[in-house]
């Protein structure tokens, strides 16, 4: 396919632009923070997809792009490459969690108790009319905000660590990589088979849809999987770094983290015993849904490929926002060369099929 560059008319883009930008109205503070305080979860979506957590960026780039996702993400991306790596931050662990939401559907009780946390799962979806008047929502307590909460990590276990503790799970490796040595897919291409850092981070900040799209079909049975939710956990994370000169642990500041497990059907472990298989995702943001596909792909990624869903390669790179997004907005541009020349072979292919119906019906009328 030709790539035809749109050459000339600078006025008229130009003034395209300038349209687009009227019809969204000015872009001020007041409205990126608006846009900040009102739709959160709108934001950990962008910044998920976008690999940069900064809700006020985020906020920014919504307004900018009059809430198009795909170009949201894609500034907030464009922004990230400008910016300098400072440090690795230390691995997220249970004990510095300030978990706000907990559920596992594998069990009725488990350590730590179910905790509900911020959720509409439970409750009735009706429009709230009265919200285009003066709606009065119900009295709630303050909501917890990374910033405005002065509290201790609250100590929730891993409900998979009961499995392990059981033995039904292989044990958490004792020695996490560090952050150097883990590829970073913002910096180095995505290559296959990926290793499984490069996997977790490719699922971390893929599209939505793309994720959930392809976890639906997995489950409804078109793959092999169909998973039981281990756990989904929502929670405030310590950024914890470690001062290049003391060595002294410390607190850059707390983000909004995610996390699904999921677990299949038991597998040949690496004893030989059966053993539970768990799919796992993790996101910045609370992106709960697509951590719930994502971590049950994760799992089928590792089965035998008789479904697109099972297969590494079609998986990752079709859920990439920035670039299946680009791909199809491409076809936007001028591509009359292109279209010009399958003109030129559709005609050639008209005449062709008239001259031989008329070479057939001479040969006919010949007879």
């Amino acid at each position: 396919m030709a790539y035809v560059a749109a050459r000339g008319g600078e006025a008229a883009i130009e003034r395209a632009e300038a349209l687009y930008r009227r019809l969204l109205g000015p872009l001020d503070p007041g409205l990126v923070k608006g846009l900040e305080q009102a739709l959160p979860h709108l934001l950990d979506r962008v910044m998920s997809e976008g690999s940069l957590y900064a809700p006020e960026l985020a906020a920014l780039a919504l307004a900018q792009t009059g809430g198009d996702l795909y170009e949201a993400v894609l500034l907030l991306r464009a922004y990230r490459t400008t910016l300098p790596r400072l440090a690795y931050a230390l691995p997220i662990e249970p004990e510095v969690l300030f978990t706000v939401r907990r559920v596992s559907a594998a069990f009725k009780d488990i350590p730590g108790g179910q905790i509900l946390g911020p959720t509409l799962d439970y409750s009735h979806r009706l429009l709230r009319l009265g919200g285009l008047q003066s709606d009065v929502p119900p009295t709630v307590p303050e909501p917890v905000s990374a910033e405005n909460c002065d509290f201790e990590p609250q100590q929730v276990p891993f409900v998979a660590d009961w499995h392990r503790q059981n033995g039904l799970m292989p044990p958490r490796p004792t020695d996490p990589t560090p952050g150097p040595a883990i590829p970073d897919l913002t910096r180095e291409p995505l290559l296959f088979p990926a290793p499984r850092a490069q996997r977790l981070q490719a699922l971390s900040r893929a599209d939505t849809g793309g994720v959930l799209a392809l976890g639906y079909a997995n489950m409804r049975g078109y793959g092999a999987i169909h998973p039981t939710v281990n756990e989904v956990r929502l929670a405030y994370a310590e950024v914890r770094l470690q001062h290049p000169a003391t060595g002294a642990v410390f607190s850059a500041g707390r983000v909004r983290y995610a996390q699904a497990e999921v677990l299949t059907k038991f597998r040949p472990g690496p004893d030989g015993k059966p053993t539970l298989e768990l799919g796992f995702a993790a996101s910045l943001g609370w992106n709960e849904v697509k951590l719930i596909a994502a971590a049950m792909l994760d799992a089928a990624m590792d089965l035998p490929e008789p479904h697109p869903a099972h297969t590494e390669e079609f998986v990752l790179s079709h859920t990439e926002p920035v670039e299946a997004s680009g791909f199809c907005i491409h076809y936007k541009l001028p591509h009359y060369v292109t279209f010009g020349s399958d003109l030129d072979a559709l005609r050639k292919a008209r005449a062709q099929a008239v001259a031989e119906q008329e070479a057939s019906r001479s040969a006919e009328v010949t007879e």
